[in-house]
């Protein structure tokens, strides 16, 4: 990377932010200028390893040239069109995706949180005109814990106070049941069923990873019991796990897929549900869309995105990758890491709290020149562009090391 245009310090950028940007995030000090793959520079010319990724919407690195380059093609020749009309690049991003996940239509929003309130709507229509359940009483199941965005709808079926309290009356048509609990599940899915809707990993709560069987249990009742199964893989789908899916570790495939983060390559933000024809296919003309939802630009990088991962290259690395922190996080258990989950290249971990919260954690790994972010109390999560190599990974290992010694 050449050395950023310095024009104002990171303290004054971060002054000049206080009076003028509403405080719905609360970032690190660090005022980022440039990127390059996994690299990350600040204003003062400071290099940084990004073990945080954008929250996997850089799985691809930051900048990576084949994107970069799909990017600048498309910007040279048509941006948007809205659906108004069609535009060349959508049918080829649309079969492209449709065939990596082995699903049959596609339906392009741009944020995850879009995609979960589609993929919402659509359960909805489908119950009442397939399944037939009556008008305004179909219900969705979710799991306790989750994350699926912060809409007004979403943080409906939060159990998240921070993100629930004063932001109602909130939407009907939900109910909770434990992760990881197929008793519960079943016990809450009944004739108004149309959907359930949980991660497949819980990212936000810390990478909850369910217990073997779970994923292929709450397929066999969803079918048995007549509803949908819809996978929220915004973070944790296109390879992090060391699968396209993450539900392909049980060889699942559900009936709607929500897509986001990684589908636009850290460029622009792209999301897609993906399903089945019968269930996508309930939609018509005037009945839900978005004026920049498969736009020529989005479509051109997600393209691109889908051929990085047609190759399987960045899962294989995903996984083989994913040993070495699985085996540089056991190193650190009882040595201040009290537990972890990790699969792929995804890790929650969880530090001693005599040594410190997550964010006072990460805040000390900052000045090692590690990024990561905390979650909940004293959990840390990592997750690296999938272009980290072995050398890379076991710098941000040993810097969690000096950080923990240092605390303990």
């Amino acid at each position: 990377m050449t050395a950023p245009v310095r024009t104002r310090s990171s303290a004054d950028l971060i002054a000049a932010e206080e009076p003028v940007l509403a405080h719905n995030y609360h970032p690190l000090p660090v005022v980022v200028a440039r990127a390059e793959g996994t690299w990350v520079e600040d204003v003062e010319g400071r290099r940084y390893l990004d073990m945080l990724a954008g929250y996997s919407a850089l799985n691809f690195g930051h900048r990576h040239p084949a994107l970069i380059d799909a990017a600048h093609q498309q910007l040279d020749r048509l941006t948007l069109t809205s659906r108004a009309f069609h535009n060349d690049r959508l049918a080829e991003f649309a079969e492209r995706l449709a065939a990596l996940t082995g699903q049959d239509m596609v339906l392009p929003m741009n944020t995850g949180a879009e995609a979960v309130e589609s993929g919402i709507k659509v359960a909805r229509k489908w119950a009442y005109e397939v399944k037939g359940v009556p008008a305004d009483q179909a219900t969705i199941v979710v799991a306790a814990d989750n994350f699926h965005g912060r809409t007004t709808t979403i943080v409906s079926f939060s159990t998240d106070e921070t993100a629930r309290t004063g932001f109602g009356p909130f939407t009907p048509g939900f109910r909770i049941v434990p992760y990881n609990d197929l008793a519960a599940l079943e016990a809450a899915v009944d004739e108004t069923t149309a959907a359930v809707l949980i991660e497949p990993i819980q990212g936000e709560a810390g990478v909850i990873i369910p217990d073997e069987g779970y994923l292929a249990g709450v397929r066999e009742l969803t079918r048995r019991k007549g509803c949908l199964f819809i996978a929220d893989e915004i973070q944790s789908g296109l390879g992090r796990t060391g699968r396209t899916l993450a539900v392909e570790h049980e060889s699942v495939v559900p009936d709607l897929v929500l897509l986001g983060k990684a589908l636009g390559g850290g460029i622009v933000p792209v999301s897609a549900v993906v399903g089945r024809r019968d269930v996508l296919g309930v939609l018509r003309p005037g009945e839900h869309g978005s004026t920049f939802g498969g736009n020529p630009l989005a479509a051109a990088v997600g393209t691109a995105v889908v051929e990085l991962l047609e190759t399987g290259e960045f899962q294989l690395r995903a996984a083989e990758l994913g040993v070495l922190l699985r085996n540089g996080l056991t190193d650190l258990v009882g040595r201040g890491v009290v537990g972890f989950r990790a699969r792929g290249l995804w890790a929650g971990v969880d530090i001693d709290p005599a040594i410190g919260t997550g964010r006072e954690v990460s805040a000390r790994l900052m000045q090692e020149g590690v990024l990561v972010k905390d979650t909940h109390g004293s959990t840390i999560r990592l997750a690296p562009p999938l272009t980290i190599t072995g050398e890379e990974l076991e710098g941000a290992i040993g810097a969690l090391e000096k950080v923990l010694t240092q605390g303990a």
